[in-house]
């Protein structure tokens, strides 16, 4: 292919950076976003859902359900003989404390918020952030790296990945913390300059994810490290990420639907 072959090719493909988040969030119909609960329809004494979960992220009588150890995987949903889970196509995943990712009767998140003023001054237009596996998969880590393709551009927003802790402003997580990558953890975040955010991204980095309990794995982000913004999912899609990065900035105001369901 010839330098003029490329060069057409790309004019023929056209604007591929998305509108978000301006223009409207089309997903299509097997994402799995937001769960919707129907407690009303949980048959007294049926676990069906709860023992298909592979994380225990489920419990009923009532029916509760926390985004902070799902997977989005289907199992729930599928067991249930009256319909009583659902998965929506509402991406906007991210909150901003530990126990709004706990879903309860009435199925409604309270997503994340702006930092306090001060801290919107420093980062609403310039965010630099350190990433950390602390024994990930990498699929969290893949759909971070995605953002920085053309199509999402999440440098538009001024928030880019820095290779160096002293030059960030807040650290993002992955993985479920082994213990040998506590310290590393540790270490990373010691040596960003404050005032710093912490970022915890997918199941794994809030809750241990499908290895809360084994021996070499922690259950998420450790007590000492004071997360201001959870994203949930295993892995987040892209623009839950998006979304949740641009709450905690002050970069995006609640003025649309996120999906079908949107609450």
């Amino acid at each position: 292919m010839s330098l003029f072959d490329i060069f057409k090719n790309r004019y023929q493909q056209g604007h591929r950076t998305i509108a978000f988040p301006k223009g409207e969030v089309s997903l299509p119909a097997r994402f799995r976003g937001l769960p919707a609960l129907e407690p009303n329809r949980c048959p007294r004494g049926c676990r069906e859902c709860a023992e298909a979960c592979p994380t225990g992220a489920i419990s009923t009588h009532p029916l509760r359900l926390d985004l902070g150890k799902c997977l989005f995987c289907p199992a729930c949903a599928d067991a249930c003989p009256e319909g009583a889970i659902r998965f929506t196509t509402d991406h906007r995943l991210a909150v901003n404390r530990r126990e709004d990712l706990r879903l309860g009767e009435d199925g409604l998140l309270r997503r994340a918020e702006a930092l306090g003023k001060r801290l919107r001054a420093l980062y609403g237009r310039s965010l630099a952030l350190r990433q950390v596996s602390a024994g990930g998969c990498n699929a969290c880590e893949a759909d971070l790296n995605v953002l920085g393709i053309n199509v999402f551009d999440l440098p538009r927003f001024g928030i880019t990945f820095t290779a160096s802790p002293r030059h960030a402003d807040g650290l993002v997580l992955t993985g479920p913390v082994t213990p040998n990558m506590e310290e590393a953890l540790r270490i990373t975040w010691e040596a960003i300059p404050e005032p710093r955010i912490a970022i915890a991204v997918g199941a794994c980095a809030i809750s241990g994810g499908s290895f809360a309990g084994a021996n070499g794995a922690q259950a998420g982000a450790p007590p000492w490290l004071p997360v201001d913004l959870y994203i949930p999912g295993c892995p987040p899609h892209p623009l839950t990420l998006l979304d949740g990065l641009l709450r905690l900035v002050g970069r995006l105001e609640e003025r649309r639907g996120g999906g079908e369901d949107a609450r």
